[in-house]
């Protein structure tokens, strides 16, 4: 992909056009497989598929099968004494676990992103892990911030995109001095105040798109506006990356202005298996999607930029079933698939956020069945 334009700018570009055209070629040259449909995958979850920390909210989960055949877990975590929030925004740091299966055990290996000083982009917090295997190499994208240790607004607007790469899954990880990331400057722009919850894939041409949660900037708001998604591309995980024009997760009504929120937390993947095309699951905030107002929905794009709702939407409702016939607390957020090769074997996700009653939040581990 060649450029003229400067990163991180929202424009049309020709890039965008030979992107789309090269991937919509790749796609017409396969036979399309059978849709994908995750919803009858799901089967429902071991009483130990959970990965917790005492003293501890365990949050988010970006799992990867190594080339050492063990099972790898970046998750989001902070102290339980300094509450759900404003404690991610302050508090977080990205950790590493490992486990020889996976459905687990996991157990914490160490912290893989951690504090590095007010004076770094990311210097204060870590969060929102996507984890991405290229060229030999892991790379993990994530969220940083930085501020005074005490403004809950100053760390969350503070929010940027960046990357670290690690020659193994353990680390050591080397960071950058700069977001891949950042606002827009024109403060008109939807992703104008913060820029947050990357999710990365492999494009078939070799290149990287990257979807970012994005908060727009509204004057006399603190807490800014909207919440919507964006897409950017790059050549290699490292950037620089283009923004590219247009919102993503969508819809099509009276819904679109209506709602703060449509859809959060996308992970997104190319599948070859199942039409040549993008898949993202995430969550459907308002019901949108899938009917059930915090359930996970399954999207398609075929050329990463412009997304549907799946042929088979729904994943997920708003809540889950344990193995002992149970019904969840909670519902599942930040979700984030396992793969073995070309299937998805797990969906991880966080649950019991934000909430009382002596819950602490921590990943589960979804199994999915094969699909005929």
């Amino acid at each position: 992909m060649k450029t003229d334009q400067q990163p991180n700018r929202l424009v049309h570009t020709v890039a965008k056009t030979k992107t789309g055209i090269t991937i919509l070629l790749f796609a017409a040259a396969v036979a399309v497989a059978d849709e994908l449909d995750l919803g009858a995958m799901v089967q429902p979850v071991p009483m130990e598929a959970r990965f917790a920390e005492p003293g501890y909210f365990v949050w988010c989960g970006a799992p990867i099968k190594g080339a050492d055949g063990k099972y790898h877990l970046y998750y989001s975590r902070w102290p339980v004494e300094k509450g759900f929030a404003p404690g991610w925004a302050l508090w977080s740091e990205i950790a590493y676990a490992v486990a020889d299966k996976p459905f687990g055990p996991y157990k914490h290996v160490n912290v893989a992103l951690p504090a590095r000083g007010r004076e770094f982009w990311d210097g204060t917090t870590t969060h929102n892990p996507n984890i991405l295997q290229y060229g030999g190499k892991y790379y993990l994208f994530y969220m940083g911030n930085t501020g005074d240790g005490q403004s809950y607004p100053m760390h969350r607007n503070n929010q940027r995109i960046g990357v670290a790469v690690a020659d193994n899954p353990a680390g050591p990880w080397k960071r950058f001095d700069k977001p891949i990331v950042d606002v827009s400057p024109d403060k008109k722009a939807f992703d104008s105040l913060c820029v947050t919850n990357p999710g990365a894939t492999v494009r078939p041409d070799g290149g990287i798109l990257l979807i970012y949660k994005a908060v727009e900037y509204v004057e006399g708001k603190p807490m800014g506006g909207k919440v919507r998604y964006g897409a950017a591309l790059a050549d290699k995980p490292e950037g620089p990356y283009i923004k590219q024009s247009g919102r993503i997760f969508e819809s099509d009504d009276a819904d679109a202005v209506k709602h703060w929120m449509l859809a959060e937390d996308p992970f997104i993947w190319f599948s070859k298996r199942y039409g040549n095309r993008y898949y993202a699951v995430a969550r459907d905030v308002v019901g949108k999607f899938t009917g059930s107002s915090g359930g996970i929905a399954l999207f398609q794009s075929d050329d990463g930029l412009h997304w549907k709702p799946a042929a088979h939407p729904k994943v997920i409702g708003n809540r889950f079933q344990w193995a002992d016939g149970s019904m969840s607390n909670s519902n599942v957020e930040r979700p984030a698939l396992l793969f073995d090769g070309e299937t998805p074997v797990a969906l991880f996700g966080a649950t019991d956020g934000y909430k009382k009653n002596g819950r602490i939040s921590s990943n589960i581990q979804i199994p999915l069945k094969a699909q005929p």
